[in-house]
């Protein structure tokens, strides 16, 4: 059987329903559901599947580590040297029926190695951007000197080519940025790894924009500041509805210390389309972020990277109101 059907016949067995097995793991049924099908593209990676895997075997009672061993098998990257590993060609230089090397081989391999490495450099040196640029003879200012049997003739400054400057550019002044003013989103989504709509409590992430101190959008609890190693994160995505210029944020988080937030800006909604541009650590209360450089973009992400303790022991951030600063 696959790891999702013995996973699967696993829970049957211990009476759990999905639902169940969620409740207990802190997985979401639609994960669990997924891996029982052997599908694990919303995992969010190798890393977090195995750690789903061995979660839901445990709570069915199952024994997670010949699962484990399954993935890796099966997902494992091949090794991008495999195919021509020095190791299996260093064991093959032994020759049929002696005991010394077959130099021959040796020398292939050193030979090969050495043609990569340089076939690496001459690639580095043809790139832009590489530093030779600044190497060339004409750069402006290098002395150039002549020599006639060994004895300095000459020493020669070229001069540097004269600037053309255009009556546009001598007569147009820079025009002035337009005036920092709030920015209002046009809606909220709870975000996870995968995305949009993964992410805790989807229903409440339109409270984090509503203008209400009383109303908040919260994650969902875990039972350590660091998603129970379930996760790399969890957050609350703002649809601008276009393209805006932010440049300082106010989030209004809860009263506990202890929130570590980033704020992330991009065209599109996904986690990698959306890089930092502030963080802030052992926030609480009204945390002001302001942008080092004003980032562009449609989609601001409030990303928590770890979370604050609640009073019932666990973990739990809370987002009560959210008010961004930037130009159209």
């Amino acid at each position: 059987m696959s790891i999702g059907e013995t996973l699967a016949e696993a829970r049957r067995e211990a009476g759990l329903t999905v639902t169940q097995v969620s409740q207990q793991t802190r997985i979401r049924e639609t994960i669990i559901k997924e891996i029982e099908g052997d599908d694990y593209a919303t995992c969010g990676g190798d890393f977090y599947a195995r750690g789903y895997i061995r979660m839901i075997a445990k709570a069915a009672g199952a024994d997670p580590e010949p699962l484990i061993r399954e993935y890796d098998a099966a997902h494992r990257a091949p090794d991008a040297l495999s195919a021509v590993s020095l190791a299996e060609l260093a064991s093959s230089a032994q020759a049929p029926g002696r005991r010394g090397l077959n130099w021959t081989v040796v020398l292939v391999v050193v030979l090969v190695v050495a043609l990569l490495v340089a076939l690496g450099l001459v690639v580095y040196n043809l790139l832009p951007g590489s530093g030779r640029a600044s190497s060339s003879p004409t750069a402006a200012g290098r002395q150039v000197v002549a020599h006639r049997r060994g004895r300095p003739l000459a020493t020669v400054t070229p001069s540097p080519s004269p600037r053309l400057t255009t009556p546009a550019q001598a007569t147009t002044p820079a025009q002035a940025l337009p005036p920092v003013q709030p920015l209002a989103p046009v809606s909220a989504a709870a975000f996870g790894p995968s995305g949009a709509g993964q992410g805790d409590n989807p229903q409440l992430a339109p409270l984090a924009i509503d203008g209400s101190p009383a109303t908040a959008w919260h994650t969902d609890w875990y039972t350590t500041a660091d998603f129970g190693n379930l996760y790399p994160g969890t957050g609350l995505l703002l649809d601008m509805g276009r393209p805006v210029t932010i440049t300082a944020a106010r989030i209004t988080l809860g009263s506990v210390p202890g929130a570590a937030i980033q704020l992330r800006v991009g065209a599109a909604p996904s986690l990698a389309d959306l890089p930092p541009v502030a963080s802030a650590g052992d926030a609480r209360g009204a945390a002001s972020l302001r942008l080092t450089t004003p980032a562009r973009g449609r989609y601001v992400l409030i990303w928590f990277t770890r979370l604050p303790a609640d009073p019932a022991g666990t973990f739990q951030a809370s987002v009560y109101d959210v008010r961004l600063e930037g130009r159209a």
